[in-house]
């Protein structure tokens, strides 16, 4: 007992709290058999969709209040005669063009009217049709409860947050790009291992967290103390100021050309209230520097078997706001690239944009739900059917017609 508790007492002088639990971290990853892989990339904050893929084929896009700027498409933008990428992400057209990128317009959950971030990222993880609150799990944890071969990788990590998507019965790892024992000389290192050894649970644990940490680590002995903390927290600092969304894409692509198969993770920093011209590039360019992170890593042949579909909890007001900015919505967008993926298409029932098409004349009219994409892309990457789909993964779920998503 007395063992255990300095051990506890450690880690909580490393700041490795409650926050630090394995549940509390961005990415998660599950293994088993197959070679096809999924990435799910949840986009907090609610992007606006009508900016990110822009339908300036639609008359009424340019008549919409701040919009007239952006329903012109050069050709570096241009897609299909009606939809234009925001220039942030035009570095995704190459993928366009291989077939490997696609979109999913006018899309959203079941959540209506209140517009509360969490609420909106609640049912968007749990995957449920309402608020009811009898959904504790996730729904891509529910799909891996089935999921033939299920094996889990182990990680101690200083987390940054909780991930519904993936909290449940079926054992996950994770990782986060700060999942570093900062601040650590090479003797506190030593006695953390001294601390640890014979602790079945500890031990595994902080050599996981060790493993994680990176190259860093592994080269501490043969450095000075001051030498070693200095390099660790320039690496610290690093992810706190941006740096974690590539770090993320490399440790994604690096699992999933091993025993991984599924990977999930969130990007921050869609709320644009305000200035969105400015404030909406950072986020699309880092979500454009993730894909392309992850088409790189896996290389040809696992990015062949593998489809990132990225979502977000609900779309932007139709016409922005007299800051620039655009306000909660409803109806949006999501995107997905890979080389399973049957690209180079927008899978789209238009409403229109005319102030009768939109929904509450304010917002883009969602003709499709999200759920019954993500649900397509299950069966036809890991083969569940659609009743299990609809009965289990995503409860009350009507799938409707395959879209054909997959090549």
């Amino acid at each position: 007992m007395q063992s255990t508790l300095n051990r506890r007492l450690f880690l909580a002088g490393l700041g490795c709290t409650a926050a630090a639990s394995p549940l509390l971290t961005p990415v998660t990853f599950a293994s088993g058999i197959g070679e096809n892989r999924l990435v799910v990339i949840i986009l907090r904050g609610a992007m606006d969709g009508l900016d990110a893929l822009r339908p300036y084929g639609d008359r009424g896009f340019a008549a919409l209040k701040g919009r007239a700027v952006q329903a012109v498409a050069s050709e570096a933008t241009e897609l299909d005669g009606f939809y234009a990428l925001h220039p942030a992400l035009a570095g995704l057209k190459p993928l366009w063009q291989a077939g490997e990128l696609g979109f999913a317009h006018a899309v959203s959950t079941p959540y209506r009217d209140k517009r509360s971030h969490f609420d909106g990222q609640d049912m968007l993880e749990a995957g449920g049709a309402d608020l009811n609150g009898n959904m504790r799990d996730g729904w891509l944890n529910r799909m891996l409860q089935s999921y033939p071969g299920l094996h889990s990788e182990t990680a101690y990590a200083v987390g940054r947050g909780d991930m519904l998507l993936m909290k449940g019965a079926a054992p996950v790892a994770n990782w986060s790009p700060d999942a570093g024992l900062y601040g650590l000389t090479p003797q506190g290192l030593r006695l953390a291992e001294m601390l640890m050894e014979g602790d079945p649970l500890f031990e595994a644990a902080f050599g996981e967290a060790l493993a994680l940490s990176g190259e860093g680590l592994g080269q501490m002995a043969q450095e000075s103390g001051d030498m070693a903390m200095a390099s660790m927290n320039a690496a610290a600092r690093a992810a706190g100021q941006g740096g974690g969304h590539v770090q993320i894409a490399e440790f994604a692509a690096e699992k999933l050309k091993g025993a991984s198969r599924i990977a999930a993770f969130s990007l921050n920093g869609w709320d644009t209230h305000a200035n969105q011209a400015r404030t909406l590039t950072r986020p699309l360019s880092r979500l454009s520097e993730v894909i392309l992170g992850l088409r790189s890593g896996l290389g040809g042949d696992v990015w062949g078997k593998t489809a990132v579909v990225a979502m977000t909890e609900f779309g932007r007001t139709a016409r922005l706001n007299g800051n620039g900015g655009s306000d909660h919505g409803t109806g949006g967008l999501m995107v997905m690239a890979g080389g399973a993926l049957r690209g180079g298409r927008v899978w789209a029932d238009w409403p229109g944009l005319g102030e009768p098409e939109l929904y509450q004349r304010r917002d883009l009219m969602p003709t499709r739900d999200v759920r019954a994409y993500s649900g397509w892309l299950m069966r036809g990457l890991f083969g569940f059917e659609t009743g299990f789909i609809e009965r289990v993964v995503f409860p009350g779920l009507d799938m409707g017609a395959d879209p054909g998503l997959l090549a």
